[in-house]
């Protein structure tokens, strides 16, 4: 029987429950090391959908996805030369968002226009092990953008969270499920830096928790 309040799960069990509502389809709320994150299955586009109808949020605007490691998105189809996995060795799992040119197609809304995809890999304990648990179930990708309506602050504790989620009984695939396990908050930390390595030399999309600097010097080897 699933435990009431969500808080009440394990992780393993926490997991379970947020491949099952994302196997179906639907949306789920979880923390990550920055903010509570907002989440479906990258090739799902159903799922994408219901995530940006429910986010308010135009599917020109591309999503970042959650990976477990270097080695899954290799396995995507992600462009990872050796400048991006000394990248990923160097700050993986953290606050780094790579864009990497991608041969893998995804929902609409998911890559850029060009096809590139952001890729994070996060510290959270839980955050991983659902991105982890949802790529070893075959689904693919978690979708990684704030828990907010566009235009609003994200939600940064669980408390705000509870507010925007679904209650744990809903069975509405349209309004995110709460994944929560006690003593696993989000993180506060600062937002990623977001690099985009599709060309030769790098672009920092958005100066966040690592400095410039410290990316030129690892690209350059």
């Amino acid at each position: 029987m699933t435990p009431t309040p969500s808080s009440a799960w394990s992780i393993d069990e926490a997991v379970r429950e947020a491949i099952a509502r994302l196997g179906l389809d639907g949306i789920v709320a979880y923390p990550t090391e920055t903010v509570w994150g907002l989440g479906a299955c990258a090739a799902q586009p159903r799922a994408v959908e219901r995530l940006l109808a429910w986010k308010g949020r135009a599917s020109d605007s591309p999503l970042a996805v959650l990976v477990s490691g270097k080695q899954a998105a290799d396995s995507m189809g992600c462009d990872l030369r050796a400048p991006i996995l000394r990248l990923m060795d160097a700050f993986w799992p953290g606050p780094l968002t790579i864009v990497a040119a991608c041969r893998k197609a995804w929902a609409p809304g998911v890559a850029r226009v060009d096809g590139a995809l952001g890729l994070r890999c996060s510290p959270h304990p839980l955050a991983s092990a659902v991105a982890a648990g949802l790529f070893e179930a075959g689904l693919g990708p978690l979708t990684s953008t704030s828990l907010n309506r566009s235009g609003e602050a994200p939600a940064r504790v669980v408390e705000e969270a509870i507010g925007l989620t679904a209650n744990i009984s809903s069975q509405l695939l349209d309004t995110p499920l709460l994944i929560s396990v006690a003593g696993h908050e989000a993180g506060g930390a600062r937002p990623s830096t977001v690099v985009d390595c599709t060309a030769s030399e790098i672009t920092i999309l958005r100066q966040g928790a690592i400095a410039r600097d410290a990316i030129g010097e690892v690209w350059s080897g």
